[in-house]
């Protein structure tokens, strides 16, 4: 691993975080599971969110023309798509019960579950990756050799990853503080955000 390299892998990390810093739906439903469900349950619908992230950003990294032409194509029924999953999971929001006293969830499939939801969904936004071609082509401006895409690609795991074990692991650290009542409310917020969420990206379709 070179200088060119590292500071590659840096900048693609810190790229990684602002990808997934902002308050989206991806965001919420993380918040929320931490609090509902635990660190590990917020966790894996974090990173289901980082790995779909690297996914796209592998794709723009390594410049896969025929596939980025194909899902740009796919825009209007990828973004019907997710705008139907994101308002099933605002109905399951709204309508799921508080645990008084909510064990953690550990079960390995059920995370799995939460992460392959959340990748999902982040893959139904094919515009991610217009966003990671610019960005990546901004990492290559006047370097006269590029390191590997895949410093790219790992860069941002890395960062998008770090940011939602930082996330979880701060909000699992007051789980205990909010009574069964709080989170009551704060599923039925989530859930109308999510729908909103949902009705907001099929109106970029109009």
């Amino acid at each position: 691993m070179d200088f060119t390299s590292i500071t590659v892998f840096l900048q693609a990390a810190v790229i990684g975080v602002l990808i997934a810093a902002p308050v989206g739906p991806i965001g919420l439903l993380t918040m929320q599971r931490t609090l509902e469900r635990g660190l590990a349950a917020g966790l894996a619908t974090g990173l289901g969110a980082a790995a779909a992230d690297a996914v796209y950003g592998a794709v723009g990294a390594f410049s896969v023309r025929w596939l980025i032409d194909g899902l740009t194509q796919a825009r209007t029924p990828l973004a019907l798509g997710g705008g139907a999953l994101l308002l099933v999971l605002a109905w399951r929001t709204w309508h799921a019960p508080v645990a008084h006293n909510a064990a953690p969830a550990r079960d390995a499939r059920g995370l799995l579950g939460l992460a392959a939801g959340t990748f999902a969904l982040t893959l139904a936004n094919p515009a991610t990756i217009v966003s990671f071609i610019a960005v990546f082509g901004s990492l290559g401006g006047g370097r006269p050799s590029l390191p590997s895409p895949l410093w790219m690609v790992a860069g941002v795991l890395v960062g998008s990853a770090a940011w939602w074990l930082l996330l979880t692991s701060a909000i699992a650290y007051q789980r205990q503080r909010f009574t069964p009542a709080w989170r009551q409310r704060i599923n039925r917020a989530s859930a109308l955000l999510l729908g909103g969420f949902a009705l907001w990206q099929w109106g970029q379709l109009v």
